[in-house]
């Protein structure tokens, strides 16, 4: 697309004018100071980093952006979740960040922010009732399609701590129930996620969207695993239709959930899966 632009403006300054009335092509319009957006969609399952955060089930999810023409930007993001995985709280995961993104050099980008992880009275069923709530920094580089982004937390890891985990072992139903953690293994501030992601318009409103990430929990790499994604999103008429299989090689016996009050009915939350949404941008 650059090259065709320079090429039409190369062949405009030196083309010999046919009319004396001919009017110049208007002038691209301006980066508007203030942007406002939003967005709506419905998934057939709420994955996170690629583990389900609905016990497998459908969720509906909006958010919310302003940015500023300098590179600045606040937003909100909202999903329902899983009593099951959250309980105690509404059922609701609630997201704030802020950031700034720029230009580098020519295609090569960057974006710096901080996010905000909030489950509304969510907490853990320990003596403290420890809260789920999270908070990361990020940073990430962007060029033209690829963009390869790292987050750090500065909280507990989704309370992830010696009263939530210490003694904890893995599912027996699903994993080696004797693959424990120590009794006090600490806290689980600074662990990371690296997010290596593709998107390639491969056809007209067709883009071909490729995923690998690699999620660290310090002092409980028990919980360390690999997740990928590989879909297609389509637009219609401003509509986006998407459908994606996302993997993990996540031990299933640390990330086994079970029914609440019913302990006999479970499910494996990091199993591989096909999922399909619909959204729309505003």
């Amino acid at each position: 697309m650059k090259k065709l632009l320079l090429a039409t403006a190369i062949s405009g300054l030196f083309a010999i004018p046919t009319l004396a009335n001919a009017q110049a092509a208007p002038a691209a319009a301006p980066t508007p100071e203030h942007t406002f957006t939003g967005n709506a969609t419905l998934i057939s399952d709420y994955r996170f980093r690629g583990i389900s955060q609905t016990y497998k089930m459908p969720a509906v999810q909006a958010g919310f952006d302003y940015a500023h023409s300098s590179g600045f930007y606040l937003g909100t993001w909202a999903s329902n979740v899983s009593g099951n995985q959250y309980p105690n709280g509404a059922g609701l995961e609630w997201d704030m960040y802020g950031g700034f993104k720029g230009t580098i050099s020519g295609d090569l980008g960057f974006d710096v922010g901080l996010l905000n992880y909030w489950y509304p009275d969510a907490r853990y069923n320990n003596a403290e009732r420890t809260k789920f709530d999270n908070l990361e920094i990020y940073g990430a580089l962007t060029y033209k399609w690829f963009s390869a982004k790292y987050n750090y937390t500065l909280s507990d890891f989704f309370g992830v701590k010696n009263e939530t985990y210490g003694g904890a072992c893995q599912d027996s139903r699903t994993g080696n129930g004797t693959d424990c953690f120590a009794p006090t293994p600490g806290n689980s501030k600074g662990s990371g996620y690296l997010d290596l992601s593709a998107n390639i318009e491969v056809a007209d409103k067709l883009t071909l969207n490729l995923h690998l990430g690699n999620q660290t929990v310090h002092n409980y790499s028990k919980l360390n695993y690999t997740d990928w994604k590989i879909g297609l999103t389509k637009d219609y008429n401003g509509w986006l239709f998407g459908i994606a299989y996302i993997g993990t090689n996540a031990e299933k016996g640390w990330y086994t959930v079970s029914e609440a009050g019913a302990p006999n009915n479970y499910k494996v939350v990091s199993k591989d899966t096909l999922l399909v949404s619909v959204g729309k941008t505003f």
